[in-house]
């Protein structure tokens, strides 16, 4: 006799609706889907072949990430970018990560600070290896500013910043046109800001971090 218990149907609901929501968020970052263009549940629904109800849970989802949102009398739509919503974003960022790269410099472990010294290593290697812009795609554990945050160790920053606004900055920075020369300018910044987080220097590690991040603001403004 077969002991295993099958998942309960909300279970397996809420599966698929955790997978289907990472790959829209892909597709809405990468610019698959468009920004500006209208959630049709009909038509993701077929692209996807998953049923409604998953669906809606995933729309809900990037609702509260900030990459959907719901307008009346029109309905779902993915967030058209714009230079108000950018200002209002990098300011946030800007105030929220330079808080986060002072803390880190307390509160990084060396281990910690020895790996991104390693990544940095890589991000040049790809750098030269392939085309520069593709540098502001990195994400996740390759992404330098996601590994500050996270050496913050500070629960609300975290949650604010790699969680709830995150894919939205992503999607900014992907869909923005990006030099390579830039991409060696903001690797060389990154290193700088290392240099004073290794060195335990909080002062300067947040005003190296607000720094670049102003600058990539205004590189994404002009672009938009």
């Amino acid at each position: 006799m077969n002991s295993k218990i099958s998942p309960e149907p909300e279970t397996r609901l809420d599966t698929k609706s955790q997978s289907l929501t990472k790959t829209l968020i892909e597709a809405i970052v990468n610019g698959e889907i468009g920004s500006g263009s209208k959630i049709s549940e009909p038509e993701l629904a077929k692209q996807y072949q998953v049923s409604r109800g998953p669906l809606r849970e995933a729309i809900m989802r990037l609702m509260g990430l900030g990459l959907v949102e719901r307008i009346p009398h029109v309905g779902a739509r993915v967030i058209s970018l714009n230079v108000d919503k950018l200002f209002e974003l990098y300011t946030v960022r800007e105030a929220l990560e330079g808080m986060a790269a002072r803390l880190a410099a307390s509160n990084m472990a060396d281990s910690e600070i020895e790996y991104l010294e390693q990544l940095l290593e890589r991000h040049l290697g790809h750098i030269e290896e392939v085309d520069g812009a593709s540098y502001f795609h990195q994400y996740g554990d390759f992404d330098f500013h996601y590994l500050v945050i996270k050496g913050s160790k500070n629960e609300q920053l975290i949650s604010l910043l790699c969680d709830e606004l995150y894919h939205l900055l992503r999607m900014y920075r992907y869909q923005s046109p990006q030099s390579e020369s830039r991409s060696v300018i903001a690797l060389n910044e990154h290193k700088q800001i290392l240099f004073a987080i290794r060195n335990r220097d909080g002062e300067l590690a947040e005003l190296l971090m607000r720094r670049h991040i102003s600058a990539s603001q205004k590189l994404i403004t002009n672009s938009l």
